[in-house]
């Protein structure tokens, strides 16, 4: 039977299902049903794309009813039955379809498939970097990749219905060595596929999906007869439905309602949408018109079901047009239907994806508070959960279908700080992100594992190198309770010592079993998901009596652990190696939906549903190349020639849809059309559907739309700003009372007491002290402590610098001080050889020097106590060297991996430590073997260039000598201390006299808020 007079269209500017239930109800839709009782509406059929759309039709036909309620129809799913119906769908007598295998035995299986092929294969496959072209075979996470475009390309080849023979439609004597191996296993793999399932009774899920369509094809004449049967809102992309659609086309009651067919559509337009040479694929009516010639009816065939065409879906039409109608855009439509066209629209342009999100969440509140329904749609994830994020400060809840990846939930988080842990030698950043996630009880709660926690962090970590593993932190324990740890930011007492080591415990012991898994051999997926339940079980454990605190995802969590623990052998082999990058990977696909009901004023829909589903307000988001549409990639496996000579339809299929999806939300009467400007620290590309629309409205009417959407963005940008102006902070200039001022200060902070009494207030008053960051990695400053360690052990130790050997000792003590640098040993290596040149030329410059000097002294410490204005005053300090010289007088040595003080700073006495060192030991502060008078002051070099290891003397003001400038640089000091830390009179100002060209920040300047008040007071870094 012929299919004319039975295909229906909605068009974009109509909301489909109440046009749908309308239709239905007035007598459109099927005219000769009989419409009497208030039973005539349940023997109708109604195959709907999605559950949702299920759901909203029987809301709009409830609407419908009004006053005269009748039994609902039958609403279906389109794509497959309930399987507990397929006994009894025609033909009875057909044999049970297998089970489908689940999606991650699938990915296991051909994850392996990958892994061996790849290991026959003599050079690499693939040559992108991460694909075994620049970096070696790909990583377990790039296998598991390739093994999804694998599957991806296998359904393909379903769901198109062709089999290996298509392949031997390429012609494989072109292609390139890749394509061809590519090639070959494809063919392989194609065809042993249904076998190796078939092997353990199972089928692919769109093998079975097109069973299933084709058994309902050929069943619906008996199943239905001639009761009414209707499919809407599907395009057909998939060619099993496109079957089942003319099948029920074909019945004396069926319809099809498609979605926004162009009734007015030419026949010369119709005609090179089916030409595949003219590249009709990113046409939004691309599918619709393959669809229609199956059914065998053109597009002037088809009744629409809404009112005519308004100006919007005729903007939208011509603007989404065939290449060639662009050329007659001049013509098309007239000035003042562009701008009728256009009137609802607006467009927010935002800077950043944070702000395109914070902007929409403000569209919608909006929208809610002036009683609208507000329905976003985004194919991006992220985004959507941006602006869920964004939402939740004015309480309001998105309804999400797609829910939040189980790898991004908190269960997912949880999983991904324990693998991470585990894998990276308990790295201390790892360390503390897992025992602070509040869902880590120990068995001994969460108050109890906070407490040890900071104590672990502050005690154990921050500034130190503790050795890998919990072995590694008991001995920073040990060391810290022993006073042996140098310079901890946090002393430990016996008691939380006892309780940092009873945590260590529990965690070694909770992380047992996932940490002997990784210890060992290689283990499968199934090895590693029940290890990690267990040691999830161990994490989570609470003391007897209290609640287990909730933790979303972890139902999700538990139903991946059950299913990838039953799947035994299946899959690649893991090691510790990598495993944290194949858990995205392993967990790919699986989703948390969010347990609070459905909203029904605000929703997030995804494409498909934009089809069907209106809001009052529509916002669609993400308007940007590679996300709306998205990236036309043929995959790894076949190129985009290659496919299409397989009869595969080419990747830009992808782009026609999006641009129907595109069409049938933009025809809503009001819009939002949402982009960022950039994406992570790179400019974006404004979508190509994006780029038409504006194209056509021009620059006017394209800045009117953006104008209206610079609300938004206006309103984005001022949510957080504060009322009043802001005023920058002024320079701080405390001035506490005399007697909490320090009476000690070391000689390296004596030139601080000259630039910035400010931040001894910091340390001393306020009793405040930096704390390293916690992982830090070594930096040239750790370095040049270390080298100074070295020599001053190997002085110390009373080495002759002429030995014969003496280069080979000075190293053996760097291999002991560089050890502790085990986390960088790549790093730690270099620098051991760079510091071995070092080595001769110490050893070179000692040995220049060795009869002058009679002893050597290294990083000796010392304190002098001084009165002064009636006061004590303690000055402290470490020397690098005091050598006592022939002639009895001494020689101070500052050894510097770092810069040298200017000349010009040492003649105005702002480099004052060597001189007050000199002060100290004429005063016996570094003992009585060293109370001499000073004979030169040096600095030293530390470097592998040609001006290491010269000797710099400290420059002297002129007409001065060196006992002089020792004096009056203890004098100006004594005056410094007199008249700030003995007296109250003064403030204790920041940055009295910064020091030029300082590339890094001090200590203090952020409690300072130094960068505030110098950009007013022009005290800027370059003074």
């Amino acid at each position: 039977m012929s299919a004319a007079g039975k295909i229906y269209s909605i068009g974009p500017h109509a909301a489909f299902l109440p046009t749908l239930a309308k239709a239905l109800i007035g007598g459109t839709l099927i005219p000769d049903w009989p419409r009497e009782g208030p039973f005539w509406l349940s023997d109708i059929t109604i195959l709907l794309p999605t559950r949702r759309a299920r759901n909203a039709l029987a809301e709009a036909l409830t609407a419908q009813m009004g006053d005269n309620p009748l039994l609902l129809p039958n609403l279906k799913a389109l794509g497959g039955e309930d399987p507990s119906a397929e006994p009894f769908l025609p033909p009875y007598e057909a044999e049970a379809l297998p089970p489908p295998v689940g999606r991650m035995k699938r990915r296991l299986m051909l994850a392996q498939l990958v892994e061996k092929w790849l290991a026959t294969q003599t050079r690499p496959v693939f040559s992108g970097p991460g694909l075994g072209g620049y970096t070696g075979a790909p990583n377990p996470a790039e296998v598991l990749a390739l093994a999804d475009s694998l599957g991806t390309l296998i359904d393909d080849f379903t769901i198109a219905q062709k089999s290996t023979t298509a392949l031997g439609e390429i012609e494989d004597t072109q292609l390139a060595a890749q394509w061809q191996a590519n090639l070959d296993f494809v063919h392989v793999i194609l065809s042993a596929w249904p076998d190796i399932l078939s092997e353990d009774g199972e089928i692919d899920a769109a093998a079975r999906t097109n069973a299933l369509l084709a058994r309902q094809a050929q069943g619906v004449a008996a199943l239905y007869g001639d009761k009414p049967v209707i499919v809407a809102g599907s395009t057909g992309s998939i060619p099993a439905t496109a079957d089942l659609m003319t099948a029920i086309a074909g019945l004396p009651r069926g319809a099809i309602v498609l979605p926004g067919v162009d009734t007015g559509m030419d026949m010369r337009q119709y005609e090179t949408l089916l030409e595949d040479k003219a590249n009709p694929h990113g046409h939004p009516h691309y599918g619709l018109a393959r669809l229609l010639r199956r059914l065998g009816v053109p597009p002037s065939g088809v009744t629409e079901l809404a009112e005519p065409d308004p100006p919007r879906t005729r903007f939208l039409r011509t603007a989404l047009a065939l290449a060639d109608d662009t050329a007659s855009w001049a013509t098309a439509l007239s000035e003042d239907e562009i701008a009728t066209a256009t009137g609802g629209i607006a467009t927010i342009v935002a800077r950043t994806p944070e702000e395109e999100a914070r902007a929409i969440a403000l569209a919608v509140r909006d929208g809610l508070d002036t009683g609208r329904s507000v329905a976003v749609i985004s194919p991006d994830q992220t985004l959507a959960r941006r602006i869920g994020a964004e939402l939740a400060r004015f309480d309001v809840t998105l309804d999400d279908a797609a829910g939040t990846p189980l790898i991004q939930s908190r269960a997912g988080q949880l999983v991904r700080q324990i693998v991470t842990l585990v894998c990276g030698q308990i790295s201390p950043v790892d360390l503390i992100a897992l025992l602070r996630n509040r869902h880590v009880t120990l068995g001994i709660g969460r108050g109890a594992v906070a407490a040890a926690t900071e104590w672990l962090d502050f005690g154990i970590l921050r500034g130190q190198r503790p050795a890998p593993g919990i072995a590694g932190l008991r001995k920073g324990i040990a060391a810290n309770l022993a006073g042996e740890m140098s310079h901890p930011a946090l002393k430990l007492d016996a008691e939380k010592a006892e309780t940092t080591s009873a945590l260590l415990d529990v965690l070694e012991a909770a992380l047992d079993p996932l940490t002997t898994l990784c210890a060992g051999s290689a283990f499968s997926a199934a090895d590693f998901a029940k290890a990690l339940a267990e040691t999830l079980k161990r994490l989570r454990a609470i003391p007897e009596g209290e609640p287990v605190p909730p933790l979303e995802g972890e139902d999700a969590l538990a139903r991946w652990i059950e299913t990838t623990a039953a799947l035994g052998p299946f899959g690649p082999r893991y090691s510790a190696r990598g495993l944290d990058l194949a858990l995205g990977q392993l967990m790919a696909g699986e989703s948390v939906r969010p347990k609070q009901a459905p909203a029904t004023d605000a929703v997030i829909y995804g494409r498909l549903e934009a089809r069907l589903m209106r809001a009052d307000l529509m916002i669609l988001a993400g308007l940007n190349e590679g996300i709306w549409p998205e990236i036309a990639d043929p995959g790894p496996w076949m190129s985009r020639g290659m496919r299409m000579a397989a009869g595969l339809e080419p990747p830009e299929k992808l782009h026609g849809l999006a641009a129907h999806d595109f069409l049938m939300a933009a025809g809503a009467p009001d819009i939002i059309l949402t982009r960022a400007e950039r994406s992570g620290t790179s400019p974006s590309t404004p979508s190509r559907l994006l780029q038409r629309i504006e194209a056509l409205a021009g620059e006017e009417i394209t800045n009117e739309m953006i104008t209206r959407g610079a609300v938004w963005t206006d309103a984005a940008a001022r949510i957080d700003a504060i009322d009043a102006p802001s005023r920058a902070a002024t320079r701080p200039m405390p001035r506490p009372e005399a007697n909490v001022r320090p009476r000690s200060l070391s000689v390296t902070e004596a030139e601080t007491l000259l630039r910035s009494p400010y931040d001894l207030y910091a340390k001393y008053v306020l009793g405040l002290r930096s704390v390293d960051p916690l992982g830090a990695d070594p930096d040239a400053a750790e370095r040049g402590t270390i080298i100074h360690d070295i020599f001053g052990d190997y002085i110390k130790a009373g080495h002759d610098p002429t030995a014969h050997n003496a280069h080979a000792t000075l190293m053996t003590i760097a291999r002991a001080r560089f050890a502790g640098l085990e986390a960088i040993p790549e790093r730690r290596d270099i620098w051991l050889r760079r510091f071995s040149h070092a080595a001769e030329q110490f050893l070179t410059f000692e040995r220049n020097r060795a009869g002058r000097v009679a002893q050597r002294h290294a990083e000796i410490g010392g304190e002098a106590e001084f009165q002064i204005n009636g006061e004590t005053f303690k000055l402290r300090g470490r020397a690098d060297r005091i050598d006592v010289m022939t002639s009895g007088k001494l020689e101070f040595i500052d050894f510097k991996t770092g810069s040298i003080p200017a000349k010009a700073e040492m003649k105005d006495y702002l480099a004052p430590q060597l001189p007050l060192e000199a002060v100290m030991a004429l005063h016996g502060g570094f003992g009585e073997a060293l109370r001499a008078d000073a004979d030169a002051l040096s600095y030293i070099k530390i470097a592998n260039g040609p001006e290491a290891f010269k000797e710099e003397p400290f420059a002297l003001p002129k007409d001065t000598d060196l006992s002089q400038a020792i004096e009056e640089s203890f004098a100006r000091f004594s005056r410094h201390v007199d008249a700030l830390l003995m007296r109250d009179t003064r403030p204790m100002t920041a940055r009295v006299l910064p020091k030029p060209n300082q590339r890094y920040k001090g200590a203090y300047e952020h409690l300072a808020r130094t960068g505030e008040w110098t950009l007013i007071d022009g005290d800027g870094e370059d003074e």
